[in-house]
């Protein structure tokens, strides 16, 4: 007689896969997700990794809780009701994509630059993010796409005065003596960074944050300078003023290693400290006391971030600020200089990810500014703008929610006549406007190879799950799109580990990614203390020649704001939409834990200006200006100055106290340098909310 044993089997032990955060914060952590019976059941920091230490931030630390969240889309999905409504029903794979290879190619007939792609940085992976997807758009001969959402007008103020995203490296940030953490939330946003300023901290280093927001990071710091948005450039010049004035210069680093002192020498001469006061609404002595410590303190490092940049002269303020560790022979130390990104560190080898050579012969496709997405979508077909946009595809971005002026991006998303496609994980604010939606991967789902934009280390992203439901990676689908579209080229049948390879080719051992899941570069530890900068000069370019030739200002300058706050006129408060601390841009609204720390959408104002409004604490607000409206809720938490208030962002709309979020009130004009948006830099009036 057979026997049937009633003991269970035993369990397989639980599995520990590396791994790489995907989102768009400096610290890029390496992670480790451990998996039973083939479910992630948590995701945590990888203490073999030296940056990441172990330790990941509150967001990504729930990613499981992401990747298994109720409400994944888990199946293709076509549009059964109006646009916006949310309403579909599932479809087979085939069906979708045939459909969606059909009405491409019927459009790509036409003329393939009525076709765009769009796409930022819901994941920074090269392989998912930039690989695969441009390969067909290029083949496709669709628009191009100007990424310009985030990092534009600071990318290029870097670019034309040190050559490139370059900078020191973050780990030697532990030995300065000075740390002026300028426009970053760090605490919030680039929580490894702060655990080396820390580190300097406790050995005696002065900590100085520079922020129009009282935020938790400038609680942390020996000082705040609390100016106002925009200024950034004239506090930047005021400190050149005091540093020539007193003569806290490096001349023989000047003399050697820089272009163009002279003419930034007579610009910075006339921001003396008051002028700059006034503009800025700060104290004169603050500013002499920041420019006497930066001038007198070795080793000095500035740890700039992208907030400054999100106005009109935001790509002339970052370059403001990269002249100043020159002018003091900071570079001279590895604790010394700047870090605003150190992604142009990274070797990257995009052509051969990319491929633009496979578009057309003899078509260069127009660009289009995803910053200006809400206009662009109503264009209609001109000599001067092309043929009208008629279909978008949109994968790692959610532009119904992150692009400015959402009521025009919500009309163009609206139109019935575009053909939507959508690469989602859940039902976003611009999933609801697709005409299909395709089931995306998560990180713990698919093969990616990270570069890092806070540290240097190359990151590889091994799947630690199989796909959840019918979920397919973002280069699959496009793989799939391109065989129904008859494209047969060979580099149309990569796969994601080829892929992995190819992104740094031979500069990056592989094997080494595969061992330990990070590989470090290899990059001087004062990179720029003889010089040697990425220009066409080799130096640092306080003069941009380049700038020169495109008939532009070749020295930096102060540009105030388009739209200056206007004390007793139609919309007298400033104001920034800094992000929310839990949410990442528009990324984890929907994780319920972080959402409940979150609260509500928030409008952090000053308690003279909301008392003027007769607002209370916790009060229902409306904020509006000539664009828009949107309804919040007041915080008078001490972190707004009087004039300006913070509009805590990126709320999906849907979870908006009347379905819209802080992007109703932005506007779509760019910056000075870069073509990026102008989030900060923006006029508005508060009233309480009815009923």
């Amino acid at each position: 007689m057979e026997t049937i044993s009633h003991i269970p089997a035993p369990a397989a032990a639980p599995l520990q896969v590396r791994g790489a955060c995907p989102h768009d914060c400096p610290d890029t952590c390496a992670l480790v997700t451990t998996v039973e019976d083939g479910v992630a059941v948590r995701v945590q920091g990888n203490p073999a990794h030296p940056h990441t230490a172990g330790v990941l931030c509150a967001k990504v630390s729930r990613y499981a809780e992401r990747t298994n969240h109720p409400e994944r889309i888990l199946t293709p999905l076509r549009r059964t009701g109006p646009k916006g409504s949310g309403q579909f029903e599932p479809v087979g794979w085939d069906e979708a994509l045939r459909d969606i290879a059909a009405r491409l190619g019927a459009i790509a007939a036409r003329d393939p630059q009525a076709i765009l792609p769009y796409s930022y940085a819901g994941t920074m992976g090269l392989v998912q993010g930039e690989s695969m997807d441009r390969r067909f758009f290029h083949r496709l001969g669709a628009s191009l796409l100007g990424r310009t959402i985030c990092a534009a007008a600071g990318g290029e103020g870097l670019n034309q005065t040190l050559g490139g995203k370059v900078g020191m490296k973050v780990e030697h940030f532990a030995e300065s003596q000075l740390i002026i953490v300028w426009g970053s939330n760090s605490i919030g946003s680039n929580l490894h960074f702060w655990r080396y300023a820390q580190q300097a901290k406790r050995e005696g280093a002065r900590l100085v944050c520079i922020d129009p927001r009282k935020t938790e990071t400038a609680d942390k710091c020996h000082e705040h300078l609390q100016l106002l948005p925009g200024t950034d450039a004239a506090l930047a010049f005021a400190l050149m003023h005091e540093l020539i004035a007193n003569d806290w210069l490096d001349h023989d680093y000047i003399a050697q290693h820089t272009v163009g002192w002279e003419g930034l020498r007579e610009r910075a001469l006339a921001w003396p400290p008051e002028r700059a006061a006034a503009v800025c609404g700060l104290p004169v002595e603050q500013i002499r006391r920041l420019a006497r410590d930066y001038g007198t303190t070795r080793p000095a490092a500035i740890r700039l971030n992208y907030g400054m940049q999100r106005a009109r002269g935001g790509g002339n303020a970052t370059r403001a600020v990269a002249c100043l560790p020159a002018l003091v022979g900071a570079w001279r130390h590895r604790a010394g200089g700047l870090l605003l990104s150190s992604s142009g560190h990274f070797p990257v080898q995009r052509p051969a990810l990319q491929r633009p050579d496979l578009l057309p012969a003899g078509l260069q496709p127009r660009t289009i500014n995803m910053s200006t997405i809400g206009d662009d979508l109503l264009r209609g077909a001109s000599p001067g703008f092309g043929p009208r946009i008629d279909a978008v595809v949109v994968y790692n971005s959610n532009p119904v929610a992150v692009a400015p002026e959402s009521a025009k991006v919500v009309r163009g998303f609206a139109r019935e006549d575009l053909f939507t496609v959508v690469l989602e994980h859940f039902q976003t604010d611009t999933a609801d406007y697709a005409d299909y939606v395709l089931p995306a991967t998560t990180q713990l789902e698919h093969w990616d190879v990270q570069v890092a934009y806070g540290h240097t280390d190359v990151m590889l992203n091994c799947p630690a799950v199989a796909p959840v439901g019918q979920s397919k990676p973002n280069t699959q689908v496009f793989r799939e799109l391109a065989e129904r579209m008859g494209f047969a080229e060979p580099c149309f049948t990569d796969t994601d580990e080829d892929l992995c390879r190819q992104a740094y080719g031979p500069h990056v051992d592989f094997q080494q990614l595969l061992d330990t899941g990070f590989a470090t570069l290899s990059i001087p530890d004062a990179p720029f203390a003889e010089g040697g900068f990425p220009t066409p000069s080799g130096r640092c370019e306080f003069h941009s020649a380049r700038l020169a030739a495109q008939g532009l200002d070749p020295l930096p300058d102060y540009l105030p704001n388009r739209e200056p706050a206007q004390p007793g006129g139609r919309y007298p408060l400033a104001m920034i939409s800094p992000p929310a601390r839990n949410f990442l841009n528009s990324t984890f609204v929907n994780v319920k834990s972080l959402r409940q720390i979150e609260t509500e959408p928030l409008l952090e104002m000053h308690p003279e200006d909301a008392a003027a409004r007769g607002i209370a604490d916790g009060a229902a607000v409306r904020v509006f200006n000539d664009r828009g409206s949107y309804a919040c809720r007041a915080a008078l938490n001490g972190r707004a100055r009087s004039g300006v208030v913070h509009g805590l962002g990126i709320w999906w709309r849907k979870y908006g106290l009347q379905g819209t979020n802080v992007n109703e009130v932005t506007g779509q004009a760019l910056t000075d340098l870069g073509a990026a948006p102008t989030f900060y830099d923006c006029a508005v009036q508060v009233e309480p909310l009815p009923g």
